[in-house]
Formats: C-alpha cells, sequence, structure tokens
C-alpha cells in the first residue's frame, strides 16, 4: 500500500536537511580566514550562524525531541562529509590532473576544523535547544524573538569560544581577535536572523495547517 509523507513530514525534514547541508558547508569553508572590518573570522560565520535559526524554528514547531534529532542529523552528516573528503584526499590523483596540492591546501586542514567543530557543535547546539525551551516555559511561549535571541547569543558565545581555540590554537593565528571578531559577527548576524525565524515559523505552520505533533515543553 502506497503511503505518502505528511504535511508535517515534508516540513520537518525540509528543515533538517537545509540544517546538514549548512552544517556540512560551513566545515568544508570555515578554513579560510576572512576580514571584515577590523575584525577577523572563519569563512563560515554566516553559513554556520543560520543553523540557530534552523533549530529555533524547529523547536518552536516540534519540540525538543525532534529538535534533538535534527541536531544528531547534523552531527552524523558532518562525519560522513570528513569521512569522504578525506578518502578522496587520499586516492591518487590522474596523472593528467596537477592540481593535488591545491585540492589538498583547500581541504587538508579539513579532519582538525571538523574535529574542533563537532565539540563546540554539540554543546552550543544542545544548549540552544534547552535554552531556548526553557525560555519558551518561562514566558508561556510568547516572545518569540526574545527567546530567539536570549538562546542564540549565549550558544554563538560558546560555540565561537570553543571553536576558534581547538581549531587555530598554535597555528599562529591571533586567537583572541578571532573569537572576538567572529563572535561580534554572529551576535549582529543573530539580531538580524530574528525576521527569519518568524517567517519560517510562520510559513512552516501555515504549511502544515496543524498544530505541531511532539513534545513541545
Amino acid at each position: 500500500m502506497k503511503q505518502e509523507l505528511s504535511r508535517h513530514s515534508k516540513a520537518f525534514y525540509t528543515l533538517s536537511c537545509c540544517f546538514a547541508v549548512l552544517l556540512s558547508i560551513s566545515n568544508v569553508i570555515a578554513g579560510k580566514i576572512i576580514m571584515i572590518g577590523p575584525f577577523f573570522a572563519p569563512a563560515a560565520v554566516i553559513c554556520y550562524s543560520l543553523t540557530f535559526a534552523l533549530t529555533d524554528t524547529v523547536a518552536e514547531i516540534w519540540g525538543k525531541e525532534w529538535t534533538q534529532y535534527t541536531v544528531k542529523l547534523g552531527f552524523i552528516t558532518t562525519i560522513l562529509s570528513a569521512v569522504f573528503i578525506r578518502l578522496a584526499l587520499l586516492m591518487p590523483a590522474a596523472p593528467i590532473w596537477g592540481d593535488q596540492e591545491a585540492y589538498k591546501i583547500v581541504l587538508g586542514s579539513n579532519l582538525r576544523i571538523v574535529a574542533a567543530s563537532l565539540v563546540s557543535y554539540l554543546i552550543s547546539q544542545y544548549h540552544d535547544v534547552w535554552a531556548f525551551l526553557f525560555w519558551k516555559e518561562k514566558t508561556g511561549g510568547r516572545y518569540l524573538w526574545l527567546r530567539n535571541n536570549l538562546s542564540t547569543i549565549v550558544s554563538q558565545l560558546l560555540d565561537t569560544a570553543i571553536f576558534i581555540t581547538l581549531a587555530f590554537f598554535g597555528t599562529g593565528v591571533p586567537i583572541f581577535s578571532m573569537i572576538t571578531g567572529q563572535y561580534l559577527l554572529k551576535f549582529i548576524i543573530a539580531l538580524c536572523d530574528t525576521p527569519l525565524v518568524y517567517a519560517m515559523v510562520y510559513l512552516t505552520k501555515r504549511y502544515v495547517s496543524l498544530p505541531a505533533p511532539g513534545n513541545t515543553n
């Protein structure tokens, strides 16, 4: 008997897939250091920051259990991408292809970055889910903008300090400057992504048409 996905399932899997894609891409592009104004930050700063908007959206609609599933899905996809990037680096290059060294330079640091990312990711994302739902309970489900910002701002600080320290310690990169610069950028992004969270929550609820299932406490 043919079974069709419900609108709840389609919406949830779409948001979770977007989360996993943004997270995986972040680990690939984070090796490049960019400069915005006087601050240094990994190139993944915007891409990765948006993952918090997605988990807040999922937490608002589906609650703790579903959001933690999304976080675990991101963890799995990060490991898979790291494994296959490493395999690609180890595979012998064809004689007609002369870009192996450039390929190694771009992706060779991926293993350390992914390891740092996994540690900071798990700590910050689980904190974000906990904090968002904690404030949701305290506010009686009101003030989405406040819950989104309170949870994300603290979680981003944890993520930034842990990731930068583990990924770049001992490499000659100015650690404190990068933490300050990246966190300031993430702080601004967190404030700016509030309308995006409202839009995703509104459009998703409108699409599913029914109260979302799952534990929202």
